[in-house]
């Protein structure tokens, strides 16, 4: 019930943007005085207890929008909210806005006598070259949860996305193989700007975005190891009760599961099978990294 009323406000604000759209001038005095408001208004949110930080094509979405049916887990307005990533220069008030109240808080906690845990998902944190040393400013007590996929599966899966969405016109094969050429000085570009974000590195990372021991190792330096959840998502996927439960002992909630475990954002193609010859390159390609993966993390995964 609590997700779905939030839903709504956010649904409303998509089209109040779409249609400030048309109207530049009236769009710019509309965001100043929005943001005038965050700033009044800023001190009286509460910031999130825990953040799912990636990996994109994971799983991200199914397990949150599953979180947010417990009922000692308030949503904030909208899932990605990318305050960490591309909308940093909005300011903290902006963010905290996004999130419920200290009065709702204390009223839960002090009158309900219920936990009070709120949090978002933005997928793309875990390797922006900012974002984890802001998160370490703002929330250094926060905890995060990460997926993890074959990812060769997930390079195929956000390839998929992109050629729904109207974003690719390339075979995969010709996609990763032009990858490096595509994304090339993206990463360093948005590490030296810190107001630049690079919708290209975003899209077109097939296989950047599944190295995923390099954004790892980063975390685990800054960050206490029992901060982090790490899930495999073909084993969420194989048994979702027995992850969601290992996600509120982590969260230190009280066990409860939804009345049914509903996939997210799959894809109507997602049966469609990669070639062989490909599947053998990308196994090839991913190997090195898993397994220093594995070293990292003290698991080891079936990803043959």
């Amino acid at each position: 019930m609590q997700t779905q009323i939030n839903r709504f406000p956010n649904q409303t604000r998509r089209l109040i943007r779409h249609k400030l759209d048309e109207h530049k001038k009236l769009q710019k005095l509309t965001t100043q005085l929005y943001l005038r408001y965050c700033n009044i208004t800023g001190f009286s949110h509460i910031l999130p207890d825990f953040l799912i930080i990636g990996f994109p094509k994971c799983g991200t979405t199914s397990l949150y929008e599953y979180l947010l049916q417990h009922p000692d887990i308030y949503p904030p307005i909208g899932k990605e909210i990318d305050y960490f990533d591309r909308l940093y220069s909005k300011g903290l008030a902006w963010y905290k806005v996004r999130f419920p109240t200290k009065l709702q808080k204390f009223f839960t906690q002090n009158l309900q006598h219920k936990k009070f845990l709120t949090g978002e998902a933005t997928p793309r944190y875990v390797e922006h070259p900012h974002a984890l040393h802001r998160i370490k400013k703002v929330l250094p007590n926060s905890k995060f949860i990460i997926l993890l996929r074959n990812p060769i599966d997930r390079a195929y899966s956000h390839f998929t996305m992109n050629v729904e969405n109207g974003y690719e016109y390339k075979t995969f094969e010709l996609a990763i193989k032009s990858e490096n050429e595509r994304i090339k000085g993206r990463y360093e570009k948005m590490k030296n700007n810190e107001n630049y974000y690079s919708w290209d590195f975003d899209l077109f990372s097939y296989l950047d975005h599944g190295i995923y021991v390099e954004k790892l190792q980063k975390w685990l330096e800054i960050f206490p190891k029992e901060n982090f959840l790490i899930i495999q998502s073909e084993e969420f996927l194989r048994n979702p009760s027995k992850i969601y439960y290992q996600t509120l002992r982590f969260l230190n909630l009280t066990k409860w599961e939804p009345e049914k475990f509903t996939l997210y954002k799959k894809r109507s193609n997602k049966e469609k099978k990669i070639n062989p010859e490909i599947r053998k390159y990308l196994l090839d390609f991913f190997k090195p990294h898993n397994e220093k993966l594995f070293k990292l993390i003290g698991q080891r995964y079936d990803w043959s």
